[in-house]
């Protein structure tokens, strides 16, 4: 059971109430949040327990996206989910606190086989997912929004992310080849070591610094970078 103190709150808390809980609050959040630890001398007032409901449902979640974008690279993942149907929640997906990455319970895809699935995924929201290692190779994508997910070392290979919005996403050595970013939303995502050979860049939404970082690749085709306006 991991021990971490409190990070300031994203705007979808009210900040107000956190200021009323002693600066030195320290919880203890088990991994699967089935328990909550908390060394405090107000642990007894209905103020801290409300406070406390918020802040461990979040907590796991600000330890992961406090660094932009994503996890770092040093930063240790939680442990794997044991719950039997993690890999089909990325068919629900999450709606609270979408572009804070703020929700009631994780989204661990680690793993998982979405290998040509053109149904499931498409539209979905998945705030702060875990993705590493997971397949989405030829999967419908398109119009997902992914605000810092974790996807390092995943394969989206052919994957189509047409109209998607993926804010401060992580690719870091992902294979991305022949995947289609047709009108995509790129803010703030990274491309370190990733593959992206014969990516479609059509149209793409992207930032002057985001685009300088993604034109360092050199696995990006000739095609692609001058969609991108590569200057390098």
């Amino acid at each position: 059971m991991a021990s971490l103190f409190l990070p300031p709150l994203p705007p979808a808390v009210n900040r107000r109430r956190l200021s009323r809980i002693h600066p030195s609050l320290r919880l203890n959040c088990s991994a699967n949040n089935a328990s909550t630890s908390v060394s405090t001398s107000e642990e007894n007032s209905s103020r801290f327990k409300e406070m406390r409901n918020v802040a461990c449902g979040v907590l796991a979640v600000l330890a992961l996206t406090t660094t932009s974008p994503g996890i770092a690279a040093n930063q240790r993942l939680p442990p794997l989910s044991t719950d039997p149907d993690r890999c089909a929640r990325a068919f629900v997906g999450n709606t609270i606190g979408q572009a804070n990455g703020v929700y009631d319970k994780a989204i661990d895809l680690r793993f998982c086989d979405y290998t040509n699935d053109k149904t499931n995924l498409k539209g979905k929201s998945l705030a702060a997912a875990l993705m590493s290692d997971a397949k989405f190779d030829g999967a419908d994508m398109s119009e997902v929004v992914m605000s810092k997910a974790y996807a390092v070392g995943a394969s989206f290979k052919g994957t189509d992310f047409t109209n998607a919005v993926l804010d401060r996403v992580n690719f870091g050595k992902a294979n991305l080849q022949g995947a289609s970013f047709k009108n995509t939303v790129l803010s703030g995502s990274t491309f370190e070591d990733a593959q992206l050979q014969d990516v479609v860049f059509e149209d793409t939404i992207i930032g002057y610094i985001d685009l300088q970082k993604l034109c360092v690749n050199k696995t990006i085709n000739d095609d692609a970078r001058a969609e991108l306006g590569c200057r390098n």
